[in-house]
């Protein structure tokens, strides 16, 4: 998902995508500029993750067998992601799943709802739904496909504190990382304030917070013949083009630094 947002990401929207066509479902626009996302570091590396998410994948083929002996394998071609919560639980009830495949479960099928609603609120304008889907999807990672750790949860509920957050939860591959918290414009430096200070009192070492906005995805950008000479022209490997490229940058930089002398003369 990652390299998918970092290539097709449009300016001002989320994209709901399809992580098995790996296709854009919709592009959700937000409305207006009246919340931002505030992104949250932990500074908590994923060192758990690299042994914890083939266990994830593989608790959930557990249950993709337990609904197609149930359901029968042509209903679901596309693994759990067919399921729907009333599948998982029927098969709950019928003690075809133990305590931690149904909560496994539970999460993936409820988790798939939550980013249709999530799309739908926001391209409502409703940003009120929209922050408690995200709390619920926080609470969702951490008790029920429990890929969170105590520090992320700390950032979560101390953004829930403040006034003008809608909504907080882990971002990424979990076991680490962070979080992702949607709050009202006029409150983010608020926000940013109180998570630095209370998240080293409690952990004794610092998060990194930064405001962000949906942007455009990598794409080919306009660059002046300037910059591509100073970035390559020490590399040609003609040596007449090289002096000629040092003996340009010296003139650029003696009338840069001529105009500099000459705007502070005349301002003092």
């Amino acid at each position: 998902m990652d390299q998918f947002i970092s290539a097709m990401g449009q300016e001002d929207a989320a994209l709901l995508i399809d992580c098995q066509s790996d296709k854009v479902l919709e592009e959700v626009v937000f409305p207006d500029s009246s919340h931002t996302i505030l992104v949250c570091n932990s500074n908590v590396k994923h060192q758990l993750g690299a042994s914890e998410y083939p266990v994830r994948v593989q608790q959930c083929k557990v249950v993709e067998k337990a609904l197609g002996k149930r359901f029968g394998e042509q209903n679901f071609p596309n693994g759990l992601r067919d399921a729907t919560p009333s599948m998982v639980e029927d098969l709950r009830k019928a003690n075809a799943l133990d305590d931690v495949h149904y909560r496994r479960a539970k999460h993936v099928v409820t988790e798939n709802e939550r980013c249709q609603a999530f799309a739908a609120a926001i391209s409502a304008g409703d940003f009120g739904d929209a922050g408690r889907l995200m709390n619920e999807s926080h609470s969702s990672l951490r008790d029920d496909f429990e890929v969170s750790c105590p520090e992320i949860n700390t950032l979560v509920e101390l953004a829930q504190q403040v006034d003008g957050v809608v909504g907080s939860r882990i971002t990424g591959g979990g076991f680490g990382g962070c979080t992702v918290t949607l709050v009202k414009s006029s409150e983010v430096e608020k926000l940013e304030e109180h998570l630095q200070s209370e998240y080293r009192k409690r952990w004794e070492k610092a998060c990194i917070t930064f405001a962000s906005k949906p942007g455009i995805g990598a794409h080919p950008m306009e660059t002046s013949p300037w910059i591509w000479l100073l970035f390559y022209g020490p590399f040609v490997k003609d040596k007449d083009a090289r002096r000629t490229f040092w003996f340009g940058l010296s003139i650029a930089v003696a009338v840069i630094s001529a105009a500099m002398t000459l705007t502070q003369a005349r301002q003092s």
